[in-house]
């Protein structure tokens, strides 16, 4: 059972959410709080495996929260979807370096709202479609190849299909199927590719590979 904390402070959205949620036979609602203070504490006292955030939210944002939760320095992270109104570049880009697992607005519909939560357990990042090829370009701008991170050890050739892939917004099933690679196999080189450039989730992979020019590579094959 996936256990879900729902945390906005709109009271029919969070109504909504539970219901959508609650509806699904390996999903459990354990909490929806109002704001953003209440949300930290309930998560770190619950620990549910996926954290529903809006943005904006009395006490303490989202984007805080996210940090709070899942940020860089935290010792053992939540997962933490951020689903809000506001499609703004600069809220998904903080989202996501904060550890947003995924980020979706809130007219995305249920079906994407339950596959978020789902692909976030499995260590995928959903991203709103309508917004994942411009966010994830967005980062290719965002430092210039001078600052280029090169990883520890050098990725193969095969790490980097999955990384073009996992770049521009294909889940790991997905992957598979369009590298012909098995799900464990895909999972087996982006657990790799994560010890190599020191990134954290696929997120930070995805950012690495539009930043340092990876995706303006051309494959061999």
């Amino acid at each position: 059972m996936i256990r879900v904390l729902i945390a906005d402070d709109q009271d029919m959205v969070r109504i909504g959410f539970r219901m959508i949620l609650d509806a699904q036979d390996d999903i459990e609602v354990v909490a929806d709080v109002a704001d953003g203070v209440e949300a930290v504490r309930k998560a770190r006292e619950l620990r549910p495996d996926v954290c529903l955030l809006d943005i904006r939210m009395p006490g303490m944002d989202g984007l805080a929260v996210t940090k709070q939760l899942a940020g860089p320095d935290v010792t053992d992270p939540l997962k933490v979807v951020v689903v809000t109104t506001f499609d703004l570049d600069e809220y998904v880009h903080t989202a996501l370096r904060n550890g947003a697992s995924g980020f979706l607005l809130k007219d995305a519909g249920a079906g994407l709202l339950i596959e978020a939560v789902r692909a976030a357990v499995r260590g995928d990042a959903l991203v709103s479609p309508q917004i994942t090829v411009r966010l994830l370009r967005h980062f290719a701008g965002e430092a210039p190849r001078r600052t280029a991170e090169p990883p520890a050890e050098p990725l193969t050739s095969r790490e980097l299909d999955v990384v073009r892939a996992a770049a521009r917004g294909l889940t790991n099933t997905e992957i598979g199927t369009e590298l012909y690679l098995s799900l464990s196999t895909v999972k087996t080189h982006l657990a790799s590719v994560q010890s190599k450039i020191g990134a954290r989730n696929r997120v930070e992979i995805a950012a690495w590979a539009w930043r340092n020019g990876v995706m303006d590579e051309r494959p061999d094959h």
